[in-house]
């Protein structure tokens, strides 16, 4: 345990290296809402909340007297006690999703809340807490801050401290995923990231931290995985399949979570959340399962019909994930025309034990009604978010008196041959001198 805590020590660092990298940019001027409940209403379901406009200046340096006055001028809507001069070592914020395009209306998401350090009741992270941490450093001014870039894929939580009275909070504690939405086919192997970074200067640098993996769906929620790091061991959940990289997570802050199978109870929002001594941070992500039907017709082959029959088809899609569906049909002829024939008699939704779905469409197909010709191809097409299938079948017509291309074809050849067989006949009887019947 001793050697893991010495080698996170040391290249926890890399976090901030490796982001400051990618980057490459400068660091934004971020538009925030700082969002607090009002104060004096209580006593509702609810607290009442208000908003303000705010804007964090961000270097990976400390602020001096003349950056400060470098800066862009004030907006005139923001107060000044709403405009902050961020430290941030590690340079979450400077990542280029996070940078507002010039010129753009279009911005980053992102919003301030003040925060309150506490010791955590979870137990795997409860032992963080079991000496108590200085008062002096906890007694300052705290803030969160969540922001989403513009890519729709980053999504950062940052915990950040100043000084009692002081506008120049640092970052503390930084948590990052690049993979707020994810999709994922059946049994796939999926991985949801998410990377933390603590401040080495901070005492809470170092001293141990818990790392827990949360699942929520309509209201309903479980824990995946936790991990306290302090006492080197993994708490007792029913999940199966999911695991962390320990070796990533102590060397370079990676707590990304891999799923080995994903399957359709995976589907939904998880949310990595990082422990520290009286603070934590979390990111949300959302998981979705997409998996496309399997169609098949019957019957196959359809039987031989006649003009004024009547034709039954149906079609089965099986074992697709989500539930939207949009089952049709389809008619191309021998002679290329093509027809639309509509939905069909749709049924409604069967879940397997898996929690994938089947829905069937059957098709009734009125040669009285519908002219198909001497038939043709019979498809069933089926739309959904994760693309279009289709599967089909022949129908073949017999007895119709309009002769097909085929057919014709045969006729003009035979009566060539009959043209040519009398021209024959007659140079015969005109070379022997037998008289000529013109035809």
């Amino acid at each position: 345990m001793s050697e893991f805590s010495t080698i996170y020590k040391i290249c926890i660092i890399a976090f901030a290296a490796l982001i400051l990298h990618v980057s490459g940019n400068r660091c934004p001027d971020m538009e925030c809402w700082f969002v607090q409940e009002k104060p004096g209403r209580g006593g509702g379901f609810s607290a009442a909340m208000s908003q303000e406009k705010s804007m964090m200046f961000i270097r990976t340096e400390p602020h001096s007297e003349e950056s400060k006055t470098q800066q862009h001028p004030l907006p005139a809507d923001i107060s000044p006690a709403r405009i902050y001069y961020v430290t941030d070592p590690a340079g979450s914020f400077c990542q280029l999703p996070l940078h507002r395009p010039k010129g753009s209306v279009k911005k980053p998401q992102c919003e301030i809340n003040p925060f309150s350090p506490q010791p955590s009741i979870v137990p795997w992270a409860r032992a963080l807490t079991d000496t108590a941490q200085s008062p002096i450093y906890l007694q300052a001014e705290w803030l969160s801050v969540s922001a989403q870039g513009l890519d729709g894929k980053l999504v950062l939580s940052n915990v950040m401290r100043a000084p009692s009275g002081s506008q120049e909070p640092s970052v503390i504690l930084s948590i990052i995923s690049k993979t707020a939405a994810v999709q994922s086919r059946l049994g796939e192997r999926v991985m949801l990231d998410c990377g933390f970074w603590v401040d080495p200067s901070s005492p809470l640098f170092g001293v141990g931290f818990s790392v827990e993996w949360r699942y929520q769906f309509r209201g309903e929620g479980r824990l995946v995985l936790a991990y306290d790091a302090k006492n080197d061991r993994f708490a007792d959940t029913t999940e199966t399949g999911a695991e962390l990289d320990l070796d990533a997570l102590y060397k370079t802050g990676n707590a990304s979570m891999v799923l080995e199978e994903a399957q359709v109870r995976h589907s939904g929002t998880y949310i990595c959340t990082v422990y520290l001594p009286n603070v934590l941070a979390q990111v949300t992500m959302d998981l979705e399962i997409v998996e496309l039907p399997s169609l098949s017709v019957f019957p196959n082959p359809l039987p031989l019909v006649v003009p004024g029959q009547s034709v039954s088809v149906q079609c089965e899609a099986s074992g697709f994930f989500p539930l939207t569906l949009d089952l049709s049909w389809e008619f191309v002829g021998f002679d290329g025309k093509s027809l639309s024939l509509g939905q069909g008699s749709v049924t409604g939704h069967r879940q397997a034990s898996d929690g994938t779905i089947s829905q069937s469409t059957q098709l009734e197909l009125n040669l009285a009604r519908l002219d198909l010709g001497r038939g043709g191809e019979v498809t069933c097409v089926a739309v959904h978010a994760g693309g279009t299938r289709r599967t089909n079948v022949t129908l073949n017509i017999i007895g119709v008196s309009a002769p097909s291309i085929e057919d014709s074809m045969a006729m003009v050849a035979v009566a060539l041959v009959l043209y040519g067989l009398i021209k024959i006949i007659s140079w015969t009887f005109t070379s022997s001198g037998i008289p000529t019947i013109y035809i």
